[in-house]
């Protein structure tokens, strides 16, 4: 087999401008995600049995069925019911905060449970509101104590949104497949796009290990 890669330089172009597209969307769909997960977890740890059971199926589902089905299900279905025409990019962007949420509400479950009763019992004493308790007394810790878990589930994310080139979103991986389709040449291109995941994807999960030994130290001080 002929191997070469010199050819790729004249694509570089392209290639970085679908790496942007890609982390653009990964990052607008993992700050939606923290929000939704966030709203989950509550509803995971609540006292109601009928929101703690919505909110259960709904993780279960989301965590136990394919993205890919997720994303076209979103993409072909949800128009149907909405009566509403959604892009690649609306359709990628709502299919992953869903599933990213899915996951990151048990992030935060764990971390929330981790919570001392005496914080809540401190709020209760003075007075603080269940939405203030919950802004500024539990989030900000309940964030703190998360953040290895949600950093994985950033890289985790990232990894899966290679799949939104299946609706057509210009993300790296749908320009890659074009390119190989232009030149007939799928083992270079695919190679070096799948080096360029790693190379972001490998930093972020060793930045992962790094911020989960340094908060680790933390907690024992």
């Amino acid at each position: 087999m002929d191997l070469s890669f010199g050819f790729l330089l004249e694509y570089s172009g392209v290639l970085f401008e679908g790496l942007l597209n890609t982390l653009k969307f990964v990052s607008l769909a993992a700050v939606l995600g923290l929000v939704w997960g966030f709203v989950l977890s509550l509803g995971r740890t609540s006292k109601s049995s009928a929101i703690y059971g919505l909110t259960t199926i709904y993780v279960e589902f989301f965590r136990g069925t394919p993205v890919l089905i997720q994303l076209f299900w979103v993409f072909f279905c949800l128009p149907l019911f909405l009566g509403i025409e959604l892009s690649g990019f609306a359709s990628s962007i709502i299919a992953l905060t869903l599933y990213s949420g899915a996951i990151i509400s048990e992030s935060f479950r764990a971390a929330l449970k981790s919570i001392e009763r005496s914080q809540f019992d401190a709020c209760t004493a003075l007075g603080l509101s269940a939405g203030t308790r919950t802004l500024f007394v539990i989030l900000p810790q309940a964030v703190l104590r998360a953040i290895p878990n949600l950093l994985s589930n950033v890289v985790s994310l990232f990894k899966e949104s290679a799949l939104v080139s299946a609706v057509g979103m210009t993300d790296l991986m749908y320009v890659g497949q074009n390119i190989a389709n232009n030149v007939a040449r799928p083992v270079e291109i695919l190679t070096t796009v799948a080096l360029i995941y790693f190379a972001i994807g490998f930093p972020l999960t060793r930045a992962v290990t790094f911020v989960e030994g340094r908060l680790l130290k933390v907690v024992k001080a």
